[in-house]
């Protein structure tokens, strides 16, 4: 299938040019972005010359920053093509719901990604803790933002949601290997001086979950989910990529196939089946916490 890129940033450039290219299910055929392009491949700055002078573009996935995204998405929807998103869907739970129902008359395929929830071991983890009583879960999210977003301003202005761009990628991974759901009940958010978004999050769920958010850690990178169980301490590291059971390897050894490409062998089978995928809940989490977070102002934040 014909598909086009809108947004090409560095989430293009290192994940979704590559993953389409080594796909047997796309040809990627144009692109629309304000400045980015691919090598060989028609490049537009305007969607709806793009969607005009392509017709036989039935797929358009959606990679840059969510706060221009409705209007995108809104009209390759009405022009009939199938949608994805990249991770946060939308900036907001409306339009997210707004899509949802515009796709579901047109009658196209919608799918809300979430890269996260196809590591290595997530699945396994989920399938391990299926049938488990479980006493407390922990995440230690922590990136440096220089480093994945090097003077992207638009992260820390509204709609950017400065530390839940990585955050919510934890989100993604709890709402998918809890077993039961969980609910916010807490936060604290720490925002720059100079900043409108958090640049630090401390969490409180129910069900003795908690959540560790930092932008500022230089050097290795922590992305830890740790559940304690009657049967056991599961630990999944380095985003899901590695699972342990009270420190011993565990989780079946998945055939390598990446975050990305499989979701767009997902994307592949939503067209070839007509479904949908639209799973708000790590956003919903996202919005909870700026609703109940406390606000705590901390030293300011330049590149």
């Amino acid at each position: 299938m014909k598909i086009a890129l809108v947004g090409i940033g560095k989430i293009a450039r290192d994940q979704h040019v590559p993953s389409i290219a080594a796909s047997p299910d796309w040809e990627l055929a144009a692109t629309c972005s304000r400045a980015g392009r691919v090598d060989g491949v028609p490049a537009y700055t305007d969607l709806d010359e793009m969607l005009t002078a392509h017709p036989d573009i039935k797929v358009v996935s959606m990679c840059m920053p969510p706060v221009p995204r409705f209007e995108f998405a809104r009209k390759a929807i009405a022009a009939g093509r199938h949608v994805m998103l990249e991770k946060p869907p939308g900036a907001t739970l409306s339009e997210c719901h707004a899509l949802e129902d515009l796709a579901r008359k047109a009658g196209v395929s919608l799918f809300a990604t979430w890269h996260s929830r196809d590591g290595a071991r997530v699945s396994a983890a989920r399938d391990w803790l299926a049938d488990k009583e479980i006493t407390k879960t922990h995440i230690t999210w922590r990136e440096d933002v220089r480093k994945w977003h090097p003077g992207q301003d638009w992260v820390f202005d509204p709609g950017g949601m400065g530390v839940f761009d990585p955050g919510i990628n934890a989100l993604s991974v709890m709402t998918k290997i809890l077993p039961a759901p969980v609910h916010l009940l807490s936060a604290e958010l720490e925002f720059p001086a100079n900043r409108q978004t958090p640049i630090a999050a401390q969490l409180q769920f129910t069900g003795s979950t908690t959540a560790d958010f930092d932008w500022r850690q230089e050097g290795p990178q922590t992305w830890d989910v740790e559940v304690w169980t009657n049967a056991g301490k599961l630990h999944l590291t380095h985003g899901g990529e590695h699972m342990t059971v009270d420190d011993q390897e565990a989780g079946d050894d998945p055939a390598v196939v990446g975050e990305y490409p499989s979701l767009y062998a997902q994307m592949a089978e939503l067209v070839a089946t007509g479904g949908a995928d639209m799973d708000l809940s790590p956003l919903r989490h996202v919005a909870d916490a700026f609703m109940l977070g406390k606000r705590v102002q901390v030293d300011a934040f330049e590149w």
